[in-house]
């Protein structure tokens, strides 16, 4: 036997999960042979009715990876398709094979590109290791979901969890919602970008932001996969500011590049780094989220606040989200689908402030309509930033459908 048969031989990868409490997920364990071509052993407790099909998308998977020989173990709980396809991959890739191939599932059709400043109550957490939260994720309505390939994924977790998240990108319908993508903190989070710019993702959120030269790396790899797959179609950016250094620079971080469509804080991190406690009340954390809002505004982009961790507490939520909406922000973060309902409540204007915008842009259009220059509404002129308030107002009541 020569040498690289031998080498062959050594070579075995696993990715995925197994087990009474796992979902939607596999396992997949592989060991390169030198000859003998694909040997598949699969437990499955879908065999009898889906076996025939997991064998042979597991056959193309590993031919469309270049691998010719190899003895695969699968352990299936109730996987799909695209997650099929991720963990071979990632096993594949683990054994040091496949290098510059990719196994991908059979694609959705991508939605419309999402304009810079929709609507973004809402913002669903989906660990980006786990599958069981994406499938069903867009069923909750929320406005964005995102795939999370940082805090939420285990570092020996994440070169798996970039693939399952391209796949995801690629083969999963998000009814509508928003699709983004938590990168890692740079230079990592580079590598999660050679996975999922090619699918088009919406927008991509930026960890552990500080500087404006962090955006501006992160806006040029984009650039470059964009030319590199002839995509058109925009690629929004999301800072996440999580330290004292970053609400400083909250401003030149905004307007680092046209880009960026919002901004946001991370208060776990940002506590942290105060060395103060994080409360349901949020005292330790007004002048970050006011010092953003303010910078948000001044840049031109969207405001959007943090996540409220406490799943049970939605009483609290609701004031938290009524607060932000006091203080400039737009929406939040969501940990649990059951927060998104909450959070599209706290967000929402509320029936005295939808009737005062619409009087102020009917005075507003019977004005124009006249020819006059001046505003009214009974005794009170009103001013061209009053309109203006008003009439976004209105246009955000629509959108929620909150007015038709």
């Amino acid at each position: 036997m020569s040498g690289l048969a031998k080498a062959e031989i050594m070579r075995s990868g696993e990715a995925g999960h197994c087990g009474k409490d796992v979902r939607s997920d596999l396992q997949v364990a592989l060991e390169a042979r030198g000859e003998g071509g694909i040997e598949i052993g699969l437990e499955s407790r879908v065999a009898a009715y889906y076996g025939e099909n997991i064998l042979a998308q597991a056959r193309q998977a590993l031919s469309d990876l270049g691998v010719r020989d190899a003895h695969v173990t699968i352990h299936d709980e109730g996987a799909l398709p695209f997650v099929i396809a991720a963990r071979i991959e990632a096993a594949v890739r683990r054994a040091g094979l496949g290098q510059g191939r990719r196994a991908l599932p059979e694609a959705v059709p991508l939605p419309p590109p999402a304009a810079r400043d929709r609507l973004r109550r809402s913002r669903l957490y989906l660990p980006g290791s786990e599958p069981k939260y994406f499938i069903n994720a867009g069923l909750h309505a929320p406005d964005a979901v995102i795939l999370d390939l940082e805090d939420s994924v285990h570092p020996a977790e994440k070169d798996a969890a970039r693939i399952l998240a391209r796949n995801a990108l690629r083969a999963v319908d998000f009814a509508g919602a928003e699709r983004t993508v938590r990168i890692n903190q740079l230079p990592m989070g580079l590598a999660d970008l050679e996975e999922i710019i090619p699918e088009q993702p919406d927008m991509v959120l930026v960890p552990k932001t500080e500087r404006a030269e962090q955006v501006m790396e992160v806006d040029r790899k984009i650039a470059e996969l964009k030319r590199q797959h002839r995509i058109s179609r925009p690629i929004w950016l999301m800072p996440i500011l999580e330290s004292a250094l970053g609400i400083e620079n909250a401003f030149i971080v905004a307007a680092a590049t046209p880009n960026v469509a919002a901004i946001t804080i991370g208060l776990e991190d940002y506590t942290a780094d105060l060395g103060v406690v994080k409360t349901s009340e949020g005292a330790e954390s007004l002048y970050a989220r006011t010092r953003l809002v303010n910078a948000a505004r001044a840049a031109g982009v969207t405001a959007i606040d943090s996540v409220y961790g406490d799943v049970a507490d939605m009483d609290g939520l609701l004031r938290w989200g009524q607060k932000s909406r006091a203080l400039g922000f737009e929406g939040m973060g969501c940990v649990h689908p059951l927060q998104i309902a909450v959070v599209h409540q706290a967000f929402a204007p509320t029936p005295a402030e939808i009737e005062k915008a619409q009087r102020i842009v009917a005075a507003f259009e019977e004005a124009q309509q006249r020819g006059l220059g001046v505003v009214s509404l009974g005794s009170k002129m009103i001013d061209p930033p009053v309109v203006q308030r008003a009439g976004k107002l209105v246009k955000r009541a629509k959108e929620m459908g909150v007015i038709q």
